[in-house]
């Protein structure tokens, strides 16, 4: 199976500075994750700091890797089939090793080391249903994994760009809403061009990248690659994410939840998931356990009280497996330190060839 086609560039730093991000770091995510490249004098008055302390504040966390910005195609330019989440089992003594073999591959969006019926957890994007099935395929065929099991999605119900932290007040979400890329966008029927392809690529990297330094790199007009980036987002065709280490913004366990609901009340119990704290991401998928929920926990014990929480809000919802994250090795195509800080980038490419 095909390694790496995009670029991985680890940072020297390997101790972290501090144990958490402080009060301004979360607010400065906060703000990024609802208006990605918003320039800094726009985000000052919400949060009450000048844009040159938010330049800074931000260089530090994304050259030590506790936060990025980051880009790739919106689920709208996933076809049915295209997207799944595949649990792998595989020899023991290897776990690691395969580990971070898969989260070279492009398609593979997230890789994870988990406790529950399989030992590795990927979400993978690619781009038709055959090449899904030229990918299981591969993955069957290297050596130390011993079974696969394959969900499909079939809906997104909310992509984990939509999570927000809680660090703002209503007076600064109200201000931030105002901003002029943190608006809803609409997804339409146009799909990515070659060229949209390849900015995304180089988006994937740094979100906040100017347009000056991509059109520099593209060796295209920069009044080109203003409009083809305004086009791309504001389109929905592509989705810009900022994420932070999550250990250090508080967030120390995840899992995946394997849910089944009557068929009639699918889509209903998926937009009901969707509403609930601590849901990264939660979609219809097409398997005996028809639904499925990605959940951020600020301890593990908080996984009780989340199935709780949702018993309550969806009587005839049903647990059926749980897959608890022991340690991220990819997120969205960013490659993830034992810390959780960013190491470097391996771009998410579901057009890339399956070899």
């Amino acid at each position: 199976m095909h390694e790496s086609a995009g670029p991985v560039r680890p940072r020297a730093a390997t101790t972290p500075s501090r144990g958490t991000l402080d009060e301004l770091d979360l607010a400065l995510v906060n703000a990024l994750q609802m208006a990605p490249r918003a320039p800094w004098a726009q985000l000052a008055r919400p949060l009450g700091v000048d844009a040159a302390t938010l330049s800074r504040r931000w260089s530090r966390l994304r050259d030590s890797g506790e936060a990025w910005v980051t880009c790739y195609a919106s689920p709208s330019q996933v076809t049915y089939g295209a997207l799944a989440l595949i649990e792998v089992s595989c020899v023991p003594q290897a776990r690691e090793a395969l580990a971070d073999r898969l989260a070279r591959h492009p398609q593979a969006m997230s890789v994870e080391l988990v406790a529950g019926s399989c030992d590795l957890l990927l979400t993978v994007a690619t781009a038709t249903m055959p090449s899904m099935s030229g990918y299981v395929l591969a993955l069957g065929r290297i050596e130390a994994v011993t079974a696969t099991r394959t969900h499909l999605v079939q809906h997104v119900h909310r992509d984990g760009s939509e999570w927000r932290m809680d660090s703002l007040s209503r007076d600064q979400r109200r201000d931030l809403a105002e901003t002029e890329d943190s608006g809803v966008h609409t997804a339409v029927a146009a799909t990515l061009t070659p060229e949209d392809r390849v900015l995304l690529r180089v988006l994937a990297e740094d979100g906040r990248r100017s347009v000056t330094s991509i059109a520099a790199e593209l060796g295209r007009p920069e009044s080109t690659v203003r409009r083809s980036l305004h086009s791309l987002l504001q389109g929905g065709r592509a989705v810009l994410r900022c994420d932070a280490a999550h250990l250090y913004a508080g967030w120390r366990s995840s899992a995946t939840l394997w849910m089944s609901v009557p068929p009639a009340q699918l889509m209903a119990a998926g937009d009901e998931l969707s509403r609930l704290r601590n849901t990264r991401m939660a979609a219809s998928v097409s398997a005996e356990a028809n639904l499925l929920s990605v959940v951020w926990l600020h301890a593990l014990d908080d996984l009780g009280r989340y199935e709780v929480q949702a018993a309550a809000r969806i009587t005839s919802v049903r647990v059926r497996n749980r897959a608890v994250n022991l340690r991220w090795i990819k997120r969205m195509g960013r490659l993830l330190g034992d810390d959780g800080r960013s190491t470097g980038c391996v771009p998410v490419d579901p057009w890339h060839p399956i070899v």
